[in-house]
């Protein structure tokens, strides 16, 4: 069965850094398409950073420059560094990624449990 788990969530002070970690397991043939996503406290699920199968990121404005996604495909992990966070950056963070499970399989997506990211000083 293919889980993800994100890692690495926590206190953290604003100026401060923090990487979460999104690692894949099971029976995975292709791993493509993954997303970093956010849930603050009234609000609703937003994606935040992606990375597609090619290696190309993209962002939301809100993090922009603050923020870099980034892949271990030999791991299937995938990992967001958050630099200078800001107090408005805290909320659950999910990670999201399309996968098949075998070549004639569609691809499906999974996401994995979420991790808590608090930024406070």
């Amino acid at each position: 069965q293919v889980q993800l788990v994100e890692s690495g969530g926590g206190l953290v002070q604003p100026g401060g850094s923090l990487r979460l970690s999104c690692a894949a397991s099971g029976s995975i043939f292709s791993l493509n398409g993954r997303g970093w996503y956010r849930q603050a406290p009234g609000k609703q699920r937003e994606l935040v950073a992606v990375i597609t199968s090619g290696g190309s990121t993209s962002y939301a404005d809100s993090v922009k420059g603050r923020f870099t996604i980034s892949r271990d495909n030999a791991k299937n992990t995938m990992y967001r560094q958050m630099n200078s966070p800001k107090p408005e950056d805290t909320a659950v963070y999910y990670c999201n990624a399309g996968i098949k499970v075998r070549p004639q399989s569609y691809e499906l997506s999974y996401w994995g449990q979420g991790t808590q990211v608090t930024v406070s000083s």
